[in-house]
C-alpha cells in the first residue's frame, strides 16, 4: 500500500464513520459502530496495522494522518454517547412522571366475609363480658362428640346419614360442644369459654341449610349459677348484636346435654317471632363426666348459628348465598 492509497482509504473511512454514527439512534447500536470502527478488527485498527507495508519515509505522516482520524472518531463517538444518554434518560423521565395534581384512581379493596364480620362480633361481645375464646378439632372422635355429652347411642344424630363419617369412630364435629369438654378435662372451675368453629352434617342444601355451617357456642361453669344467670347473658347479647328494641322468650324444649332446656325467640319491634339459639343449664351427667361435682357447680350453655345471626341481622334469605363466593353480594358488607 502507497501512501496515496492510504489517504484514500482513510477519506472513505471517514464518510462511512459519518453515515454510521448519525444511524446509531441508541447505546447498543452506537456501541456496535464504536466495535465496526476501533475494535481489535475495526476498519481503523486494520488501517493503523497497514502503516508497516509503507515505504518508511511515509510512516511518521500516514501515522498523523490516521491518529488524526482516530481522535475526530473518538470524540465524535463521546459526544454521540452523551447525547444519547441524555436521550434516554428523559425518555425514561417522561415515562416515570407522575403528576400528583391528578385526581386518584379509586381501586377497590377486599375486606372480611359477613360471616366472619359476624363471628368477630359476637367474639367482641362476649370477650367483653369476661369470655375466653376455645378452639378445638374439627375431625373428632364419637366420645367427645356425642359419647361425652351425653348423646346416647341410639340417639339419630349419631346415624350416618346425619354424621360424616371418617371411620368408625372419627367424624367432622356435628357441633361445637366437644370443645366444652376438652376444656373442661383440662382445667378446674370456673369456666368462661365461648366456642366459634365449623361444623357439619348431612344437610342437603337449601335456602335454610347447608352441610357445612358456622357455630358458637358458649359455656359457663361455676358455683351459683341459675338459668336467671343464663337469661341475663342472653338478654345482654341481644341488646348488643341486635339493637335496643327486642323483646325475647324462652319455651321448653330438651336436648340431650341440658336440663332443664330451652328455645330462645326474639321478637323485634311490630316483628314476629324468630327462634335464634338452644340453650340450657348443663346436664349433671355431663358435669360428672368431665370430673366436675354436680352437687358443688353448676353450668349453662347455648349455641346459636353464624348464618343465621347474619340472615337476621341483614335480612338475607338464602343461606347458600355466604358460599357462593358472588362478588356482588359479598360486595355489600
Amino acid at each position: 500500500m502507497t501512501l496515496e492509497e492510504l489517504k484514500k482509504e482513510a477519506e472513505t473511512l471517514r464518510a462511512a464513520w459519518a453515515e454510521a454514527i448519525g444511524g446509531a439512534a441508541d447505546p447498543e447500536s452506537l456501541e456496535a459502530v464504536r466495535v465496526k470502527f476501533l475494535g481489535r478488527k475495526g476498519h481503523l485498527t486494520r488501517l493503523l496495522s497497514a502503516l508497516k507495508e509503507l515505504p518508511p519515509e511515509d510512516r511518521a505522516q500516514a501515522g498523523r494522518i490516521l491518529n488524526a482520524l482516530k481522535q475526530e472518531i473518538t470524540q465524535e463517538l463521546e459526544a454521540r454517547g452523551r447525547e444519547l444518554e441524555a436521550r434516554e434518560r428523559e425518555k425514561r423521565l417522561a415515562a416515570e412522571y407522575y403528576d400528583f395534581t391528578l385526581p386518584g384512581r379509586w381501586r377497590p379493596l377486599g375486606h372480611l366475609h359477613p360471616l366472619t364480620q359476624v363471628r368477630l362480633e359476637i367474639e367482641d361481645i362476649f370477650m367483653r363480658m369476661g369470655f375466653d375464646v376455645a378452639s378445638g378439632p374439627e375431625v373428632e372422635d364419637d366420645y367427645h362428640n356425642f359419647e361425652a355429652l351425653n348423646i346416647p347411642e341410639d340417639h339419630p344424630a349419631r346415624d350416618e346419614w346425619d354424621s360424616f363419617y371418617i371411620d368408625d369412630r372419627r367424624l367432622l364435629r356435628t357441633h361445637t360442644s366437644p370443645v366444652q369438654i376438652r376444656v373442661m378435662k383440662s382445667r378446674k372451675p370456673p369456666v368462661r369459654i365461648i366456642c366459634p368453629g365449623r361444623c357439619y352434617r348431612r344437610d342437603t342444601p337449601d335456602a335454610t341449610h347447608s352441610p357445612v355451617f358456622h357455630q358458637v357456642e358458649l359455656l359457663w361453669v361455676e358455683e351459683g349459677l341459675t338459668m336467671a344467670n343464663l337469661k341475663w347473658i342472653i338478654e345482654v347479647f341481644v341488646q348488643e348484636f341486635f339493637g335496643p328494641g327486642y323483646e325475647m322468650r324462652f319455651s321448653a324444649d330438651f336436648f340431650p346435654f341440658t336440663e332443664p332446656s330451652a328455645q330462645v325467640h326474639i321478637r323485634r319491634p311490630g316483628g314476629g317471632w324468630l327462634e335464634i339459639m338452644g340453650a340450657g343449664m348443663v346436664d349433671p351427667a355431663v358435669l360428672t363426666e368431665v370430673g366436675y361435682d354436680p352437687e358443688k357447680v353448676t353450668g349453662f350453655a347455648f349455641g346459636l348459628g353464624i348464618e343465621r345471626m347474619a340472615m337476621l341481622r341483614w335480612g338475607i334469605e338464602d343461606i347458600r348465598l355466604f358460599f357462593q363466593n358472588d362478588i356482588r353480594f359479598l360486595s355489600q358488607f
